[in-house]
């Protein structure tokens, strides 16, 4: 294979890539996991130091973490679209409010607000979610807190005396095992929605003071369903490339 076939190659396989939103039940060996984690690794790091940790929720963890997402989430709901007295009650308990990483919920800025709006607009579009129709658009939510069926959820942590140098750290990291497993015939969708209640992931694990939650990753075989043929629009280099 000469260099002009192998560089057509890997970027057929870099766009094969995608978000997979329906995962199949089927188990995940251990060792296969840490085969993906070591792929992970092989990402560049600032000064080598790796400044991130991945918890790995798998069975009843796995399922525990998911309920309490889910119970949560109806707390927010129940909020969002019920009277006062509803609204009242969230704000005494608190109970749903994000308990870390804000920003997550926060509407993003006027430059990159469009494409956030698109790729929502798109996605619904695709699986015949109406804009309207927010029983639809709530339980299509919900589907981030059950980890969209995937039999493990991956929490990336990363050490906040480096700030961004580590999440720029972990993001190469994800990437890496990302196309690991996409390689592997598996699945994977990166999830901020799972951001927000890092105290329930701690409920589960043992992690270090000095690390704050990222956020999520979804991994598994992918189902047939439609939605896992849903194609993003990806931006030409031009809107990114200044001269």
């Amino acid at each position: 294979m000469n260099r002009e076939e192998k560089q057509d190659q890997i970027s057929d396989f870099l766009a094969s890539r995608r978000s997979s939103r329906d995962f199949l039940a089927t188990p995940i060996p251990d060792e296969l996991i840490n085969e993906l984690i070591t792929d992970g690794l092989t990402a560049p790091s600032w000064s080598n130091t790796r400044p991130f940790l991945v918890a790995v929720a798998t069975g009843e963890k796995r399922d525990r973490l998911s309920r309490e997402f889910l119970n949560r989430w109806d707390a927010v709901k129940d909020a969002r679209n019920g009277g006062i007295w509803a609204k009242l009650k969230l704000g005494i308990t608190r109970y749903g409010l994000p308990k870390s990483n804000w920003v997550a919920v926060k509407k993003y800025p006027p430059d990159l607000l469009p494409r956030s709006q698109r790729v929502g607009r798109d996605l619904y579009n695709y699986i015949g979610v109406a804009r309207k129709d927010k029983k639809a658009r709530d339980d299509a939510w919900a589907r981030n807190y059950e980890f969209f069926g995937a039999p493990v959820e991956l929490f990336i942590f990363t050490h906040k005396s480096i700030g961004k140098f580590a999440a720029s750290d972990a993001g190469l990291f994800m990437q890496n095992l990302m196309l690991s497993a996409h390689a592997r015939g598996l699945g994977t969708c990166a999830q901020g929605a799972v951001s927000t209640w890092e105290d329930a992931v701690r409920k589960e694990f043992d992690i270090p003071k000095q690390y704050s939650l990222l956020c999520g990753l979804a991994l598994g075989y992918p189902s047939e369903h439609k939605i896992n043929s849903f194609q993003a629009e990806r931006i030409d280099s031009s809107q990114i490339r200044i001269d």
